[in-house]
């Protein structure tokens, strides 16, 4: 028996789409380096257009949204009313079909003792809560009722429970099925003898298929071939997911997204099909929500900065869908203030400079000043490695931002 030299190294070669060489390695092993939203930068174009004159449109199946942005099924971001919003505003508000409005009849109860209890308390709490049994009427109704009001309905379960509420949602009208959970692949072993086959979902089912999350080429590539709509990119970048710290497994999201999107492009080529990525956690600003378009996303979607809004269900706080694991929660109520209504944090006009107020506005702005009057040519812009952009020149704002 032979024993690899511990101190025997090799440089990884592999060129990352940012360039940049990789780290040293064991032999036998690829360790190449990743980016998130703070590490690159956008660099301007040659040519500039008026940000009025931008197309920002988004598909996802037969469906045209003129925002490119979809709100979390999370219980703090989305109940019915906020659907119904936000579905006016042009962007798809997703509500979660195994939270609280599919398990009480007077869910606005329950939020309000989630936000009460005591940090000490609150994971507790969140098990509790959420181990009501969900209510198939309820599901039907909450649909229902975004679909009278005239808006754009989109519904999230976990891939465990598609198939037993699947038509139940197709029924009362849904017009976009998000099938969501940590990681999403079309290779799952589990105990049941024939587990969610998304191939037959999609021919089952007439509305587009969203499914995520995934972080890699060949499972978004697989996904893709399965006859899905959409994909989610991002596990555990979220603000209030705790998937990262608990479980050590993520991929930063300008990665993730580029990573994603080659497979999508590369699925366009073969087939002449064209499947939305939609980025989804770890966007806080403007810059990050530009960044994920520049890295290859169709739309983004967005959780902590749409709890800011008045409208919000969660009254400034917020927490992950994954927080109330009965035996492995990935997440923390976090508060989020609530900071302004909803049409100014998406269209603006912003009364604070951080970023966070008229997202659609940085959106056009970003593609004007890089030349880019599409999306499709917002992904061929030019990115950077650039861990100091944020920093470089800002001493003073620093500072005072830690005075204050």
């Amino acid at each position: 028996m032979t024993f690899q030299n511990p101190f025997d190294i090799v440089w990884d070669t592999t060129m990352h789409p940012l360039g940049g060489k990789g780290m040293p390695i064991e032999k036998g092993r690829n360790l190449r380096r990743c980016y998130s939203f703070d590490e690159v930068a956008i660099v301007p174009g040659d040519i500039t257009i008026n940000p009025e004159q931008t197309n920002i449109d988004l598909k996802v199946g037969e469906l045209t949204f003129s925002t490119p942005i979809l709100a979390a099924a999370m219980d703090a971001v989305v109940d019915p009313k906020f659907a119904v919003l936000f579905s006016k505003l042009g962007g798809l508000a997703v509500l979660n079909l195994e939270g609280v409005q599919a398990r009480y009849e007077k869910p606005e109860e329950v939020i309000a003792e989630i936000i009460q209890a005591p940090p000490a308390e609150v994971t507790l709490s969140l098990q509790r809560i959420y181990s009501e049994p969900i209510k198939e009427h309820l599901i039907a109704e909450r649909i229902r009722f975004i679909k009278q009001k005239g808006a754009v309905c989109a519904v999230s379960v976990t891939p465990a429970n598609t198939k037993k509420f699947a038509p139940i949602m197709a029924e009362a009208g849904a017009d976009v099925l998000v099938v969501q959970s940590t990681v999403t692949t079309t290779r799952h072993f589990s105990k049941s003898l024939r587990g969610l086959i998304f191939s037959e979902l999609c021919q089952s089912v007439s509305i587009p298929v969203v499914v995520g999350n995934c972080v890699s080429y060949s499972a978004t590539l697989e996904l893709m071939r399965e006859g899905v709509s959409g994909i989610l990119v991002g596990v555990g970048p979220g603000a209030t997911c705790t998937t990262r710290q608990v479980l050590g497994i993520g991929v930063p999201q300008v990665t993730a997204t580029m990573d994603c999107a080659a497979a999508r492009d590369d699925y366009f080529q073969e087939t002449g099909r064209y499947v939305s990525l939609i980025t989804d956690g770890g966007i806080h600003s403007g810059s990050d929500l530009c960044k994920a378009f520049a890295a290859g996303a169709d739309a983004v979607m967005l959780g902590a900065i749409l709890a800011q809004a008045e409208e919000a269900p969660g009254k400034g706080y917020q927490w992950g869908m994954a927080s109330p694991h009965p035996a492995l929660p990935r997440g923390k109520r976090i508060r989020v203030d609530t900071t302004a209504p909803l049409e100014k944090i998406l269209f603006g006009p912003s009364a604070v400079s951080d970023g966070t107020q008229n997202l659609v506005g940085a959106l056009r702005t970003a593609m004007g000043v890089c030349g880019a009057a599409t999306i499709a040519q917002m992904h061929q812009v030019e990115m950077v490695i650039a861990p100091a952009i944020k920093t470089e020149g800002k001493s003073w704002q620093v500072q005072q931002a830690y005075c204050q």
